[in-house]
This record gives C-alpha cells, structure tokens and sequence, in this order.
C-alpha cells in the first residue's frame, strides 16, 4: 500500500511526458482527414501520402544532409579541442574550455539572430551550408564535452609509449587516440545528429529555399493540424529515439567493459 502513491505519481510524470507523443502516432493512423476522435483506422494512407510529397522528401534528405555533415565536422572540432586541452598546458587553459562549452548556455534564438547577422554582413546566402554552420556553432561544443570527459590519464599512458617508440604525432592521435575514444566519439555524433535533426529556430532563420524537415513541419502546421502532419512528427520522433537508443547503447556498453 505505501508503494501506490509512489506508483501513481510516476504513472502520472509518464503520462505527461509521453501521452501527447502517443497521441500524436496513434492519429496518424486516422482514416479520416481530421486528427480527433473518435480513432477511424488503422490506416497508412497518410504515410503513403507522405511519403509522395515531393517537398517532405526533399526537406527529408536536406536533413539527413546536413545533420550527418555538421555532426561530422563538430565530432572532429570537439576532438582536436579536447585533445588540445587534454594533453598540452596551455596557458589560460581553462578560460579557453569555458569558452568552448559557452555556446551551451546561450539560446538558441539569440545563436540563430548572431548567425544570420554575421551571413548578411558577409554576404553569404541562406542555403543548407549556412543551416550546417549554424548546427556544428550549437553541437561542437556539446561534442567537446562529451570527449574531454572520457579523456583520462591511461589513454595519456598509452599515446606517451606511442611516441616513446617512434610514432608520429599524426599517428599517435589516429591509431592510438581515436581507437581509445571512439565510444566517446560516436556517442557524441549520435548525439549530433538528433539535435540537428529536430533544431527548428537555426534553420529557419538561416534558411530560404532548401529546408531542413523541422522547417517544412512548420510549413505544413500552418494550415493546421492533419494526420499527414502527424505521420511526419511520428517520423521524426521516433528517428530521433533510435539515434538516442543507439548513442546510449554505445556509451553504456563502454562503461561495462
């Protein structure tokens, strides 16, 4: 009897997380064009339909795009950054850390106004590259962290006996440093990837004519709510579940070995 309220308690913090994101899959098999009850399926004409639209499908790929590239390219920053940190006394070495996680604190609409400010002065046109730029300025720092954490004193041990038997630096850091984090790594890619996969205000405001899915959501939203407006919010939800799953898997497994 005394677990019940504890019991209820967590099947209500549950229920507020993830009722609406139930809903929201469950209506996507809606027969019907309106998204209400009462339930008229299951059916995956939405999806069909979904999976026709050129533009969706375009906005698909743009993402794919630009979340596997700039999570590429923030994985290999973070990097190079925490190895720097990591294994060199730098001097102001630790203002130079705080600055390099300090776009975590910052929001991102205030990240969003900066970039576009800076493109239009430069000169540089909304297109996926200034959307990707946007996207490694957000997650090279949270990739930074990820691996300056993991970087500890027996991968120094071990990359101090490389060069001790004559290895390049070049070839200390790929066949010595990258073996020994790359749970770290691809930990933070993954993480990477879901974040540019669902970042919505980056790429609006930095984007024209090629848009990321986000974009193309709210492009859809604005006609109001459909279960083909559903069907691709599932979509997205549950590739960002399995980027997240895979990530943990990843890094947990590393812990228990």
């Amino acid at each position: 009897m005394r677990n019940i309220p504890s019991l209820l308690y967590a099947l209500a913090i549950y229920g507020f997380i993830y009722l609406p994101v139930a809903v929201l899959v469950l209506f996507s098999f809606q027969e019907s064009r309106v998204p209400i009850p009462p339930f008229d399926g299951p059916s995956l004409k939405w999806y069909a339909a979904l999976m026709a639209d050129k533009r969706v499908i375009d906005s698909l790929l743009n993402s794919i795009i630009v979340a596997f590239a700039s999570s590429a390219v923030s994985v290999a920053l973070g990097f190079l950054g925490a190895y720097a940190l990591a294994r060199h006394k730098l001097r102001f070495g630790g203002f130079l850390q705080g600055l390099l996680t300090a776009p975590l604190t910052v929001s991102y609409l205030i990240i969003a106004m900066g970039l576009l400010i800076t493109f239009n002065n430069l000169g540089i046109p909304k297109s996926l590259l200034t959307i990707g730029i946007g996207h490694v300025v957000i997650n090279m720092p949270l990739c930074f962290a990820i691996i300056f954490s993991q970087m500890g004193a027996h991968q120094a041990n071990m990359e101090r006996a490389a060069r001790d038997l004559g290895a390049a630096e070049w070839q200390v850091i790929l066949l010595v440093s990258v073996p020994m984090l790359w749970p770290a790594l691809f930990a933070a890619f993954f993480l990477s990837v879901t974040f540019s996969w669902d970042e919505f205000i980056i790429a609006f405001l930095v984007s024209r004519f090629d848009v990321t899915l986000p974009v193309e959501i709210w492009s859809m939203l604005r006609t109001g709510l459909n279960p083909k407006t559903n069907a691709v919010g599932s979509f997205v939800f549950l590739v960002s579940v399995f980027v997240v799953l895979a990530a943990d898997l990843i890094l947990f497994r590393k812990k228990k070995s």
